[in-house]
């Protein structure tokens, strides 16, 4: 295997524009070199096969997506409330609006955990973890509500970025006067996360 990290992540990231667009079928080594724009039978200097590709792609995706460390901790000087837990949701928002390719790649990802048993126990074991992660940091930053509050948060704006990112038209006008996503993500917090005085 060919040791250029630099070369290796342009590949991976390729791969992600690969999947974003042409799903995991397209996902080919020649397509990768494509997206690159690299000689062909580079991306398999680099990567032992498919699957190889796949598990660098899902580790890249977590890194793409993941918060801006300066970003949260403005947010954290914040009071623990309600509002924070908003401010949080519309950052995951705007992440996922900003790297669109990147979260249609991580939706791919899922469907294709579904036919290959060997990605889907280690892409399972990748996103339960970013959950508990979820979790731990809510317990910790004192935020209001518990594992149950980040639990059902989740699911919500799971199925708010999966409907924005892919079949945005379906949740226009479903709210009269709430806008999308953001109005959306005010509704999803204020249902879902309790009073303080709860």
């Amino acid at each position: 295997m060919v040791s250029n990290p630099q070369r290796r992540a342009a590949l991976v990231d390729a791969g992600v524009e690969v999947l974003a667009r042409e799903g995991a079928r397209g996902l080919t080594f020649r397509a990768v070199d494509g997206e690159a724009g690299v000689p062909v039978g580079t991306a398999s200097n680099y990567f032992t096969g498919r699957d190889d590709l796949l598990r660098q792609i899902d580790a890249r995706l977590h890194e793409r997506l993941a918060p801006d460390p300066e970003v949260m901790a403005e947010l954290l000087k914040a009071p623990r409330d309600r509002s924070l837990i908003t401010a949080f949701m519309h950052d995951l928002m705007a992440r996922a609006r900003r790297d669109r390719t990147g979260y249609l790649g991580l939706l791919e990802m899922r469907l294709e955990a579904t036919r290959r048993p060997e990605l889907r126990a280690s892409y399972t074991k990748t996103v339960r973890g970013d959950l508990e992660q979820g979790m731990e940091f809510h317990r910790a930053a004192g935020l209001p509500g518990g594992d149950e509050t980040v639990t059902i948060l989740y699911l919500a704006m799971l199925g708010l970025i999966l409907e924005h990112l892919t079949l945005p038209g379906v949740l226009d006008g479903v709210l009269p006067g709430v806008t999308v996503p953001d109005g959306l993500v005010e509704r999803i917090v204020t249902t879902i996360v309790p009073h303080p005085e709860s």
